[in-house]
């Protein structure tokens, strides 16, 4: 794809304007446009709201808008970054959390031809850690032009791309002897049992990601995974992602905050959550 459509939500009080941002996903029926006619749905909401009891809104924002959790991020995100200006604090610092402690991101290498993959690595040469692309049948190919250009530690993403469980197995054991860190859903979302099939028998952490989307879903997840991806536009805001992290520590699996193709404005709020994450990609 050549672009996106994403939403940007201004709030403006006080003299202070907060801005967010939520990028829509198609697979959950989401758009910029049904994004927008739901925030425009709360806006007497949110106009006559108290933004300091933040908290308080979301849940009311919650109760009113049925899905459209992209919408629901971009207005989380206004107002808290309302909020941190109006107390002249950063989020992190409202979330008692050390920036010292945010872990380097992966820099995303997107699928592409061998060679192409080459040159888009040598021109992350400033990135220490990448993330790839799997999942497909030029796996192998992908990697060896990887690792033909830097041996930095790699992740890899298989966005649910194998669906039988002896493949999933074969592919990430030839990824351990190439330097691979960590792997992201290597088996579609309903596969649970073919994923823990596969878990056993592997050594990197296996990482949800289509499969988790909001904090119910990470208990059961638990048994299946050794970590989760949180990502702000699938669960409706920094609170909903503030609370999936903590639950999935309390569980004892690994972290990971990720993204959608968005701009610096909801990085930027996704980082603020960070010191909380095992691993970043944003």
């Amino acid at each position: 794809s050549e672009h996106r459509d994403v939403l940007y939500v201004r709030y403006v009080r006080d003299g202070l304007t907060g801005r967010g941002e939520g990028a829509p996903i198609v697979r959950y029926y989401e758009s910029a446009e049904s994004a927008r006619k739901a925030v425009e749905s709360v806006a007497p909401l949110l106009a006559a709201a108290e933004p300091r009891h933040f908290a308080e809104v979301m849940r009311l924002v919650f109760e009113r808008i049925p899905g459209e959790w992209a919408a629901k991020a971009a207005i989380d995100i206004a107002l808290l970054d309302w909020v941190g200006q109006k107390l002249g604090a950063p989020i992190h610092g409202l979330f008692g959390l050390d920036p010292r402690k945010a872990p380097v991101t992966t820099f995303s290498i997107g699928i592409d031809t061998p060679a192409t993959t080459r040159e888009k690595v040598r021109e992350a040469a400033a990135y220490p850690v990448l993330k790839i692309k799997v999942g497909l049948a030029t796996d192998e190919a992908t990697i060896e032009a990887v690792r033909s250009v830097t041996n930095k530690p790699l992740r890899v993403d298989a966005n649910e791309g194998w669906k039988d469980k002896e493949e999933a197995v074969r592919k990430i054991r030839w990824l351990e002897k190439q330097g691979v860190e960590m792997i992201e859903q290597p088996m579609p979302a309903a596969m649970l049992e073919e994923m823990k099939y596969v878990r056993a028998r592997v050594s990197i952490p296996a990482v949800a990601d289509e499969a988790c989307l909001h904090p119910a879903d990470i208990p059961r997840l638990a048994p299946y995974f050794d970590g989760v991806n949180v990502k702000v536009d699938k669960c409706g805001g920094l609170l909903e992602a503030h609370r999936m992290l903590e639950i999935a520590r309390a569980l004892g699996l690994k972290t990971m905050l990720g993204c959608m193709v968005s701009s610096s404005v909801a990085i930027t709020a996704a980082a603020q959550l960070s010191p909380l994450a095992d691993y970043a990609d944003l």
